[in-house]
């Protein structure tokens, strides 16, 4: 049973640090009962997560299966700074208000993967305010400036001359201090975290704790065109909240060799049942097509529930093998006469006028099921269906 517990812990993982200690934790857990913690940080800083961040949510998961306690922590204290992993420029900082709405959005997105009943929700704040300004000194006092540089980020930012502030460089030893707060025995986080993770063991042993966490670290999710990382400014990405046809239809448009990553970081199917599907494919039983449904009736099932996704199953086979329109679609109405592009980007199937120019050129806009050609288009007072790739649909009622 520890054999198996450990097999689907290291399923998907980039790198483990200490990998032993998740063990013995493992063998305390099956012999004697006994609870552990891991600890996953958020910093709350935009309202929506989307299906890269439940990759750590999926772990998470796994980890409860098996024993642990989660430490959902959400950073509404380190928000404030901005999480520097990345960032050619300081990030700007966000407002109370905007941290504690994307909070509630979080904690209720969460549950939707993680056992409430076996999750500590906590905010840093709580334990980072009461430090004051001597527990601060005393904080910084445990790692140097030139270990600090020694991070990529940073380095290549001192060596361009673009600025560092000094509250970035606080930044990681707040993460770190966390752990030393909540005394975790593992932390995952994705693999451009693992600085601020190992500085969890780092201050777990400068202020003497008697043990120094298991660091896990998981691999970034490639967006829907599968290169680049899952990112809403890319708009490659998949979102919790997304509506369960859009959700389903995204992920049916994810490349055959996308899938099995997928399957792999996001599905809750085990190790056994995916190598099965594997050889399905691979032997011509069964079809990518087939599979990929099933995947996207689990993703969907999940955050919406299995009936919600059997329509949208339903809705997809309508629109895409019968080239009919969907049934349930956003209505929009807008002042016109309005140019096709602003009125596009009005009914949110486009980010800006420039992209809905660039895809009417590419013919991959429609009006009413007609391709349009004419980018200068002016829509007159009447009811349009508008229509970008295949899954993005509104109607437009011009008054």
């Amino acid at each position: 049973m520890i054999e198996e517990a450990l097999k689907e812990i290291q399923r998907g993982t980039a790198e483990i640090i200490d990998e032993e200690r998740i063990l013995a934790l493992l063998k305390a857990y099956f012999d004697e009962g006994k609870h552990y913690t891991v600890k996953a940080g958020f910093d709350p800083t935009a309202p929506d997560l989307h299906l890269g961040h439940t990759v750590l949510l999926q772990k998470l998961a796994t980890f409860q299966k098996y024993g642990a306690t989660i430490q959902f922590l959400i950073g509404d204290f380190t928000a404030q700074i901005g999480d520097p992993t990345g960032k050619s420029e300081t990030r700007k900082k966000l407002l109370p208000a905007d941290i504690e709405q994307n909070a509630k959005s979080y904690t209720e997105q969460v549950f939707k993967i993680l056992d409430r009943n076996k999750t500590q929700v906590l905010f840093n704040s709580e334990w980072i305010n009461p430090l004051g300004a001597s527990g601060m000194l005393e904080l910084t006092t445990t790692y140097n400036v030139a270990r600090m540089l020694e991070r990529d980020d940073f380095e290549k930012r001192y060596k361009s001359g673009t600025s560092i502030s000094i509250s970035e460089f606080i930044y990681p030893l707040l993460q770190g201090y966390d752990s030393v707060h909540l005394e975790s025995d593992i932390e995952i986080g994705g693999t451009d975290q693992k600085f601020n993770l190992l500085m969890g063991r780092h201050l777990q042993r400068a202020y003497e704790k008697q043990k120094q966490q298991a660091v896990l670290m998981m691999p970034i999710l490639e967006g829907l065109d599968g290169v680049q990382k899952m990112s809403k400014s890319l708009q490659n990405y998949i979102g919790v909240s997304d509506v369960p046809n859009d959700m389903y239809g995204k992920v049916l448009s994810i490349s055959d060799t996308l899938m099995w990553r997928y399957y792999e970081l996001l599905s809750a199917r085990s190790l056994q049942e995916i190598a099965r599907l594997k050889e399905g494919v691979t032997t011509g039983s069964l079809h990518p097509k087939k599979v990929k449904e099933m995947l996207a009736l689990e993703i969907v099932g999940r955050f919406h529930g299995d009936a919600a996704a059997q329509t949208a199953q339903a809705e997809f086979e309508s629109v895409h093998a019968k080239s009919n329109i969907p049934t349930d679609m956003a209505v929009v109405e807008l002042e016109g006469p309005l140019w096709i592009a602003k009125a596009l980007q009005e009914a949110q199937l486009e980010p800006s006028t420039s992209q809905a120019r660039r895809d009417i050129k590419q013919g991959a806009v429609k009006i009413d099921q007609i391709k349009l050609n004419d980018e200068q288009l002016q829509l007159e007072s009447g009811e349009y269906v508008l229509q970008v790739g295949k899954r993005k649909f509104a109607r437009v009622k011009v008054k």
